[in-house]
């Protein structure tokens, strides 16, 4: 059984950068593409951004682009969101999520999800 834990939440002010961490626990944590969402209030759930197994492919949500990077240790099982010059609408609650895909941005494409961590930028 495949299990994501998020940490690294918290309120920051705009302009500052965080870290969020997904911890992942089961087999195989190498097999799976891994994934970060958001949901702000109100608003869907929205993809932020992917790593493949061997972390040499990523992708990111334009709206994140540029200030978000997002890394994986396989030996650890964990993959990291470093986020940068964090604005006002980067406000949501971030999962972290497992896919068997090859690469997809695709919330429904992915089966496995963590609880959730909120991150909260004052402007």
């Amino acid at each position: 059984q495949v299990q994501l834990v998020e940490s690294g939440g918290g309120l920051v002010q705009a302009g500052d950068s965080l870290i969020l961490s997904c911890a992942f626990s089961g087999r195989t944590f190498s097999s799976y593409l891994m994934g970060w969402f958001r949901q702000a209030p109100g608003k869907e759930r929205e993809f932020v951004a992917t790593i493949n197994w061997t972390g040499g492919r990523t992708y990111y949500a334009d709206p994140v682009k540029g200030r978000f990077t997002i890394s994986r240790d396989n030996a650890k099982k964990t993959v990291d969101l470093q986020m940068n010059s964090l604005k006002a609408e980067d406000t949501a609650v971030y999962y972290c999520a497992a896919s068997s895909a090859t690469m997809t941005t695709t919330s429904t494409e992915y089966r496995y999800w963590g609880q959730g961590t909120q991150v909260t930028v004052s402007s």
